[in-house]
């Protein structure tokens, strides 16, 4: 077994770890993706449409609207219940790694 170990090399691994060679943090590229804070926006705001969407439905349903099935208005309260029960979850996690991280010790 032939066994040859390289050079380190600084200033890969600075750009591998997403750093500047003087240790800043590289700015993410205009194209990239969305930060958390924007994800989350967008997720509570879908999840807020289709609650809308749901109630919209369930009163089109009590005032005889022919053109709004009864299985629609259920399948679209079900995906209301489901997002909100997701967000709920999500939130209980939120605030559970934040205590986590408040009570360390530093």
């Amino acid at each position: 077994m032939d066994l040859k170990l390289k050079p380190f090399d600084f200033a890969s691994a600075v750009a591998r770890a997403g750093l500047t060679p003087q240790g800043q943090p590289v700015k993410p590229a205009a194209t990239g993706g969305t930060n958390f804070a924007d994800a989350m926006s967008s997720a509570l705001k879908s999840v807020s449409n289709q609650q809308n969407e749901a109630s919209r439905l369930q009163r089109e349903v009590q005032l005889d609207n022919p053109t709004v099935s009864l299985e629609e208005t259920m399948v679209a309260m079900q995906k209301a219940q489901i997002g909100f029960q997701a967000t709920l979850q999500v939130r209980n996690r939120l605030v559970s790694a934040y205590s986590e991280i408040m009570n360390m010790q530093v």
